[in-house]
């Protein structure tokens, strides 16, 4: 049985999507158990919604309400979240995770909180230097979406961070998406290793001698061609590509709708097409994706979008005992000390 904390009370429309996800995902998966951590009252008004689904999950022991008094607003400094709200919904949460009483975190609640109260309360994976949020971006082959990190968590980053995050972002490649040998490259304005500023420079000959299989650097062109697994980069670009993917994709669908629209021909030809729109709607979609992973804790957390729906709970739940299931913890630490020792300095009088 994997058990999951989820955040009750994260997320723009929270508690109403974030308790309906918990109980399609407590009825929809085997072997799931969710803590739903929040305010109870409202937990408990939300079943009232649907009360025989919530009777079900709760009578089959695989939900259970976990009270937690406070919440850290969207728009709330992290740090003072963490720090100041020591009972809010993601300290709980986290705290039943640390305790051992959960395997996963699930919240689409205030990324920042997530990530310094994971920090603080579950510390890092045994050799990790910073942990890093990775998150994936659909790309021409359908079922090969790739994994981008960091996505936002280290804005300057030293190129040993980089290197880690190669190899934390291939550890999660492997168990949660089934990639054998994953491949990764590194974002850089040219393939050619002389090309780029002075980290992603320093960066490629530590990637290169690293336990991962390394094709190189990749250009912003090649991210949704399908060829690589994993890109590496600082959270400051992390963060532009997946803001500017979710742009793109918003413009594309709304530019769709513009034309289609023009002309009564236009719209039979729409309607001839509705299939192919909506299987492409369905691969564009993020909410397929169950969130972004907080890699380099113990622990699976899952930080899902603010405005996260049913759907994308139920999926983040997915993901997460995926994660938790698969060891992806232990992974992580293998591969992280695997990496030390190949650079570890060779002892003197050892040829």
């Amino acid at each position: 049985m994997t058990n999951i904390a989820l955040d009750a009370m994260g997320g723009d429309k929270a508690p109403a999507e974030i308790v309906r996800g918990a109980v399609d995902a407590a009825l929809g998966f085997d072997a799931v158990k969710i803590f739903l951590v929040g305010q109870e009252d409202q937990i408990e008004a939300e079943f009232k919604k649907y009360p025989d689904e919530a009777k079900k999950a709760i009578d089959a022991g695989k939900l259970e309400v976990v009270h937690a008094p406070d919440v850290a607003e969207m728009d709330e400094s992290p740090v003072n979240a963490v720090r100041h709200k020591k009972n809010c919904s993601i300290n709980v949460a986290m705290r039943l995770v640390k305790e051992g009483k959960a395997n996963a975190m699930v919240s689409a609640g205030n990324s920042g909180a997530v990530a310094t109260s994971a920090i603080l309360t579950l510390g890092r994976i045994p050799g990790v230097m910073r942990p890093a949020i990775a998150t994936m971006i659909p790309t021409k082959v359908a079922d090969r979406p790739i994994l981008v990190l960091d996505a936002g968590a280290n804005m300057d980053c030293h190129p040993d961070w980089i290197v880690q995050f190669a190899v934390m972002g291939s550890a999660y490649s492997k168990t949660v998406l089934n990639r054998e040998n994953p491949t990764v490259g590194l974002v850089s304005i040219g393939t050619e290793d002389c090309k780029g500023n002075e980290m992603t420079k320093s960066t490629f000959p530590l990637l290169k001698k690293s336990a991962i299989n390394f094709i190189g650097n990749i250009e912003g062109h090649d991210i949704c061609e399908g060829q690589t697994d994993v890109a590496v980069c600082d959270g400051f670009v992390g963060n532009v590509i997946l803001k500017t993917a979710e742009s793109i994709a918003h413009a594309i669908g709304s530019w769709l709708k513009k034309e289609f629209t023009k002309s009564f021909f236009r719209k039979i030809g729409a309607l001839m097409l509705k299939g192919a729109f909506k299987a492409l709607k369905t691969q564009m979609d993020p909410e397929i994706y169950g969130g972004a992973p907080l890699l380099g804790v113990p622990g699976a957390v899952i930080i899902t979008h603010g405005s996260s729906s049913r759907k994308a709970i139920f999926h983040a739940v997915r993901v997460a005992q995926t994660a938790a299931a698969n060891d992806m913890t232990g992974e992580i630490a293998r591969r992280i000390a695997e990496n030390e020792k190949l650079h570890a300095p060779i002892p003197e009088g050892v040829n």
